[in-house]
């Protein structure tokens, strides 16, 4: 190699060499000249037409007359070119290379690359960063370089041991100036993922536009081809001579995953001649579940499509009262269970105001993950063709439950009792809260699981054990801890049991009886013998009352305000909101009381009132944990003092309810002082302020119901988490008559 250059420090600012003015490299020229001006852009391409057409339309600043011209006077030499082609152009210009020259390419076969520097050289430069862009188009050429390609595009870097470090910053530096989110994964994973993601997919589409080509026929298929063959075969005219390389320099990753898809049109094959509709429609249904769940992982944004954005702020208006007749969706605790019930059950169940909230479909994701066929959700309806206690299958990968705590902490039990293992994750959020509480138990009755960091997800469950019947004592009352030692209980030897130091939500007990799988219930004990099977049962899931008292609490603090909340669920154990906010004094009625499907609904009516403060009742709290951040917004319009005492599981949920709900409730002037395991409020008038919601769905939805008695705005930042709970919340708050606007920020 020549004498060294100066060491580029962290953006290279002078000269880059592009060698390969096609689409690629053209676009690569073009973005990084956008991003920065500074940059001297040097173009080579064995095409003299694409290089005048390149100088012509700006895309480079100079044509080098030769490779060796190029590679002398370049600070990043940037590889445009063939696989097969890097080797010969490399030996070309290595004589002219300085030692502190970075070398990058856009080779969409990365072993294949490393090999032809390696020969090339020699040896593998500590300059050199092998790259890969995730974008493209079937146009080809310089007069189709576009400078925004790579926007929100990944590029995959895959450095090899021992590359220096300055290099790396530096190719990264490049790649995200020109919009792109660079991601970096080792040579070997890279070849093996895109030969599933993208070799394949455009190996099948060649191959079907070419078969069909060859038909007697192929005029009138090619004419009345509808838009979805339009759309898979578009790639069928990218150029020829690239993907002829890709496929003889990724052949053995390639041909893996042809066998994997060959195997999937068996299966699918064998299906449609067998007339089996159960199989055929949990192919599809699993297919397009996970194509919509998986690009919602990838790209961050939530499940629901009114908000999609990762950046969401509520504006609300002061004042106002609230009016009307209203349904809220359905209670979510109900639809986890029901999804899971219906998954162990034999035969079809049937789910009728199922809530389509993020947090149940992490739920519905992860069976079908596990093999179980289940039609919809379609406007709250969902059916589940159930696989029986032992008919779970091993998921391909992790489940991923995203912020559901509820999906993480029930699902331990019933994997906990599978023949596979397991790994359960979540998002960020979910990634911070406290999983031994279940995993103790678990391993009491001799299952082996691992958790993360400080007790925290990840998850880690092995498959094939025994487990065994206990009886449990909660050491602090937690429906989920309960719930998920009963479910474990359905894998065990002998009873099991578990005794709450104070009643919690019972909707597994209620609803295992549901599907005739008999728990009998004790007081504050409940247990359940193993040998026996769930059967298939219809549920119609009540209104969920944890949504329901947003509502509620607005009637009650509003002025002029008289709203109906129709089939709310009643449990017993889920109905310390009302019993408190009544004793604070407010003005509600039940109506219409009823049975559905072992869970007790009625209509409630709320209407203003003058709320008092008072010290919460703590037989009360684990009645109402949900409720508590929505119960201090109407505790600081009450008069007098509310204290609430022994909700230190508040500190644990999605957020630290106490010490967020008080930081917002001091930013809008309200005397408000967190304890350990609760708060003091004094009531009072609120001012304007800007919350944080710290990614907790319900203490964004707190705060806006807090705008009815506030003197100025409300702005809550971070408020798209609130898809997790309940869909629509905006639209229904506007029209009962809170004043509130969803910004994207």
């Amino acid at each position: 190699m020549a004498n060294p250059k100066k060491i580029i420090q962290a953006l290279p600012v002078e000269n880059i060499f592009v060698v390969g003015l096609g689409l690629i490299g053209g676009s690569f020229a073009k973005a990084v000249k956008k991003a920065n001006p500074a940059l001297h852009i040097i173009g080579f391409d064995r095409n003299p037409e694409e290089m005048e057409t390149a100088l012509r339309i700006g895309v480079i600043d100079e044509i080098a007359p030769s490779l060796e011209s190029g590679a002398e006077r370049a600070h990043v030499i940037m590889l445009s070119v063939p696989v097969k082609a890097m080797n010969p152009v490399l030996r070309a210009m290595r004589d002219h290379i300085a030692d502190q020259t970075i070398i990058t390419d856009v080779g969409s076969v990365k072993g294949t690359v490393i090999d032809a520097v390696a020969d090339a050289f020699g040896f593998l430069p500590r300059c050199f960063v092998p790259g890969h862009p995730i974008a493209g188009s079937e146009k080809s050429g310089v007069i189709s370089a576009d400078a925004d390609l790579f926007v929100k595009h990944k590029v995959i870097i895959t450095p090899p041991h021992g590359v220096s470090s300055k290099a790396v910053n530096s190719v990264r530096k490049l790649w995200a100036s020109t919009g792109a989110e660079v991601l970096a994964m080792s040579p070997q994973y890279h070849d093996q993922v895109l030969a599933s993601t993208s070799h394949l997919p455009h190996l099948l589409a060649f191959s079907l536009v070419d078969t069909l080509a060859r038909e007697d026929q192929s005029l009138d298929i090619f004419r009345y081809a509808a838009g979805g063959f339009r759309d898979f075969t578009r790639i069928a005219a990218s150029d020829p001579t690239m993907w002829h390389d890709i496929f003889l320099t990724n052949t053995r990753a390639v041909m893996q995953s042809l066998e994997h898809f060959e195997s999937g049109v068996q299966r699918l094959k064998d299906a449609i001649l067998n007339q089996d509709s159960q199989e055929m429609l949990g192919i599809f249904t699993r297919a397009k579940a996970a194509r919509e769940h998986f690009n919602r992982i990838l790209d961050g944004t939530p499940y629901l499509k009114p908000m999609t954005t990762n950046n969401l702020e509520y504006h609300v208006k002061p004042g106002g009262s609230v009016q009307g007749s209203i349904r809220v969706p359905g209670d979510k605790s109900v639809s986890h269970r029901s999804i899971m019930l219906g998954a162990l059950a034999k035969g079809i169940t049937e789910v009728e105001g199922f809530l389509e909230g993020e947090d149940a479909l992490s739920t519905l994701q992860a069976f079908r993950d596990m093999g179980v066929v289940i039609e919809g959700p379609y406007d709250g309806k969902v059916k589940i063709y159930g696989a029986g206690l032992h008919g779970l299958q091993a998921p391909p990968g992790p489940l991923y439950m995203g912020n559901s705590g509820t999906s993480m902490r029930l699902l331990c039990g019933l994997l906990a009792g599978q023949e596979f293992d397991v790994t359960l994750t979540g998002d960020e959020s979910l990634s911070k809260r406290p999983m031994e509480r279940v995993a103790k138990p678990l391993r009491d009755m001799g299952a082996v699981i691992e958790t993360g960091e400080g007790g925290r997800p990840p998850i880690k469950i092995k498959g094939g054990q025994s487990l065994k019947g206990i009886h449990y004592d909660l050491p602090m009352a937690s429906a989920q801890v309960k719930s998920c030692v009963l479910l474990a209980g359905l894998y065990a030897d002998g009873q099991t049991s578990t005794t709450e130091p104070a009643p919690t939500r019972d909707h597994t007990e209620r609803m295992l009886n549901g599907f005739g799988y008999p728990v009998k219930t004790e007081g504050p004990t409940a247990s359940l013998q193993s040998g026996g099977s769930l059967t298939a049962t219809k549920i119609d899931v009540p209104s969920d009352i944890s949504s329901a008292a947003f509502f509620m609490v607005a009637a009650s603090i509003a002025p002029n305000s008289d709203l109906t909340i129709r089939h709310v669920g009643m449990n017993p154990t889920r109905v310390g909101v009302i019993n408190i906010l009544k004793a604070m004094g407010a003005n509600i009625e039940l109506s219409n009381e009823k049975e559905v499907g072992g869970e007790p609904v009625a209509d409630i009516r709320v209407r203003s009132a003058q709320l008092k403060g008072i010290h919460i009742p703590e037989d009360q709290v684990p009645l109402a944990i949900d409720e508590f951040p929505v119960l201090f917004i109407a505790a600081a319009c009450a008069e007098g003092e509310t204290v609430l005492t022994g909700a230190e599981e508040l500190r644990v949920k999605e957020s630290d309810r106490i010490q967020v709900m008080a930081d917002g409730l001091i930013e809008l002037g309200i005397d408000a002082t967190p304890t350990p395991d609760g708060m003091i409020i004094k009531g009072g008038d609120m001012g304007s302020a800007t919350v944080y919601s710290h990614g907790d769905h319900r203490i964004a939805m707190s705060f806006t119901v807090a705008g009815l008695r506030s003197k100025g705005e409300i702005v809550i930042k971070g408020a798209e988490h609130v898809a997790t709970s309940f869909p629509g919340f905006v639209e229904l708050a506007n029209q009962v008559g809170i004043n509130i606007e969803a910004t994207e920020v």
